[in-house]
């Protein structure tokens, strides 16, 4: 009985291999496999390696790119990590970032879960790459208007949303602010600050200024001003802008007349 030969060419192999980024004997032994049926021999690879990849996942990941896409009225924020910053700069790599923001954008709003569509381009980046890649988080945003700051190296970045309108430059910026300010901001204002931290902050200057020696009414003094310090250094609205020169003018005085900052998230790859 004569051997059947499976119908497909080099070229075949080579087209399989630019599609996977795998090695050409497993693309040619997929071929084979699969009689020469590319979408299978696709299938095939990534069922055989998914199993060798899962072992992986407990290496630490802790490169990877930021993913930003605004449309309208909706935006969308996620980070995808992986073992080498080698790896978060290839273009296939960048091209999955984009793609699984394209598919968060569709997510309902609020934290984007890892599943279906994003789960198998997260699988198809472990067999490609060989590293312990993942879907980090990712926050989908509805209502308003956005504006955005992605770093070059794509490992830090901000999304604002905004009710009224705002120059696209001015919010970029804003959101450059966001990125680069020290201490980072962590609300808008004040009414995003826990009352349990406003309370013990208060609570400590008094106590310190007693202990130096000072009376009620000085301690509590004392405790204001500690508490409008904090504010104006951790609040995005009272901080001074960065990118004014002179460093004399608060983030809420360069926004324009009736706009509000409702939201702004803030990642790092690799810190939550």
């Amino acid at each position: 009985m004569g051997t059947v030969e499976a119908k497909f060419s080099a070229k075949d192999v080579m087209a399989l291999r630019q599609k996977t980024g795998l090695g050409m004997m497993d693309c040619k032994k997929a071929m084979s496999q699969c009689n020469g049926d590319m979408a299978a021999a696709e299938e095939w690879l990534r069922d055989k390696l998914k199993g060798k990849m899962e072992k992986r996942t407990e290496r630490a990941a802790a490169e990877g790119r930021i993913g930003i896409l605004i449309n309208g009225s909706n935006a969308v924020i996620t980070e995808v990590r992986t073992e080498t910053d080698f790896t978060a700069r290839n273009e296939k790599f960048i091209g999955t970032v984009d793609a699984i923001a394209k598919i968060a954008l569709a997510s309902p709003a609020g934290p984007v879960a890892s599943a279906g569509e994003i789960d198998t381009l997260i699988d198809d980046l472990r067999i490609t790459t060989g590293e312990n890649a993942s879907f980090a988080r990712g926050e989908n945003l509805e209502g308003g208007a956005f504006g955005s700051y992605l770093h070059h190296n794509g490992k830090t970045a901000a999304l604002i949303q905004i009710e009224g309108q705002a120059d696209a430059e001015l919010l970029a910026g804003i959101c450059m602010h966001i990125v680069a300010h020290v201490p980072t901001p962590i609300g808008v204002s004040e009414e995003d600050i826990p009352a349990a931290t406003i309370d013990q902050i208060k609570t400590d200057a008094i106590i310190q200024a007693k202990e130096s020696g000072k009376n009620d009414e000085i301690a509590q003094m004392i405790a204001t001003g500690k508490v409008r310090k904090y504010l104006e250094e951790t609040t995005l609205l009272n901080q001074m802008y960065v990118k004014d020169p002179a460093g004399k003018t608060a983030v809420k005085d360069v926004l324009p007349e009736g706009v509000t900052i409702k939201k702004f998230v803030r990642y790092v790859v690799g810190i939550d």
